[in-house]
């Protein structure tokens, strides 16, 4: 079976949420549920990732939602998939072998191997027992030695690392701060006791990524969730052979590669509709741009980030957001937000070579920038730079 192009792109993007106008009933559960994870980050340039990739998907979302559905309502965890994210809290079950791969993983590294002996960590957990749930301000350990990107004081270490093997939980988030408690406080009971073979949970896995996919390699699997190892994927695609669609996808250069894809994919072609023509200002971390070798084999689009690149080196700029319209990314574009002073600054915009910006094509950009204003609350639109 083969799929060309432009028809890989509207699977893609429909499988993903940004087929369809961000209008309508908002229900941020199942948009979470739909995505499989929604990836969390601490960097707030205009708003964070995870409010961001939730407001693409409707518009109607607003920052406050996310965490009451962590702190209060309980209908979501948090933990690691390729990063930080939040999944749905019925997946719990079937997320006990990452708690596992990443304990084994983090005794193996001297990343998170904390100075702390076992009875100070013990320490640190009763007090969490007995106090409720703490921060990492809570203690006071030092970094030891000279002080590094990412150096973690112990007491963090220790927290993270009994974090990442399921023995804590984030109960709530203050201002983006994680407040720790005990996983049996944090996690229902139906989910916690609930156990699933290794083998089912790597069956789940791998399907549901298949799933939001729409179609994939074994390595597209694999990354997914970062759940798996790369051959477990293909263990699991070589048993499942006659239920998986063997097809070959045309890439944005018009080259044909193999991949599989649901059974239903015949359907799905079928009730394909075109994406929105809205012009969309995407998140950086957003799941449809995350894989970017996904993303340059079907758009054609080479995209990084380059908030780690020192400033004279950067090709671009610190944080940078692609602009899609339909199943097209045609620009890109350089934003800043003073929420103090309630402005959101445009630093640059570059269309993609090929693109001409029209008149059209600018007032879709303007409407989609009042739209980002009202998220963060923003009173005006500054504009740095020319309109290209």
């Amino acid at each position: 079976m083969r799929i060309d192009n432009r028809t890989a792109r509207w699977l893609w993007l429909s499988a993903q949420g940004l087929a369809s106008s961000p209008t309508g009933p908002l229900d941020v559960l199942t948009i979470i549920r739909d995505l499989g994870f929604v990836q969390l980050d601490t960097i707030r340039n205009v708003a964070r990732a995870h409010h961001h990739i939730l407001w693409s998907r409707n518009q109607n979302y607003r920052e406050p939602m996310l965490n009451r559905l962590l702190a209060d309502e309980r209908s979501i965890f948090e933990h690691f998939t390729h990063d930080a994210s939040v999944l749905p809290m019925d997946f719990y079950p079937m997320w006990k072998r990452q708690f596992r791969r990443l304990q084994e993983k983090i005794s193996r590294s001297n990343f998170y191997s904390s100075p702390l002996n076992q009875s100070e960590i013990a320490a640190i957990k009763q007090r969490i027992e007995r106090e409720g749930p703490l921060s990492t301000h809570a203690f006071d350990t030092k970094v030891i030695g000279k002080k590094k990107m990412w150096a973690r004081p112990p007491h963090k270490k220790a927290l993270d690392h009994m974090w990442y093997a399921g023995e804590l939980a984030t109960s709530h988030r203050e201002n983006f701060t994680k407040f720790y408690d005990l996983a049996e406080r944090v996690i229902p009971d139906e989910h916690l006791s609930h156990e699933v073979s290794d083998a089912a949970q790597i069956d789940w896995l791998c399907r549901e990524a298949l799933d939001r996919l729409g179609f994939g390699s074994t390595g597209d699997i694999q990354r997914f969730w970062a759940a798996v190892s790369a051959k477990e994927a293909r263990d699991w695609a070589k048993e499942n052979a006659g239920e998986l669609v063997e097809v070959e996808l045309e890439t944005a250069d018009r080259k044909w590669i193999k991949a599989f894809a649901p059974q239903d994919i015949d359907t799905r072609i079928a009730r394909l509709q075109p994406p929105t023509s809205r012009l969309r200002i995407l998140n950086p971390f957003d799941p449809v741009i995350r894989d970017r070798s996904r993303l340059s084999r079907l758009f054609g689009f080479d995209y990084r980030i380059e908030i780690f690149v020192p400033a004279a080196k950067r090709i671009w700029g610190y944080y940078v957001y692609p602009l899609l319209e339909g199943d097209r990314f045609v620009g890109r574009v350089e934003l800043k937000a003073d929420r103090k002073a309630g402005i959101l600054k445009v630093i640059q915009i570059w269309p993609e070579e090929g693109v001409k910006w029209t008149m059209n094509r600018s007032g879709k950009l303007h409407a989609e920038l009042g739209r980002l204003q009202k998220l963060i609350g923003a009173a005006k639109i500054n504009w740095h730079c020319p309109e290209p």
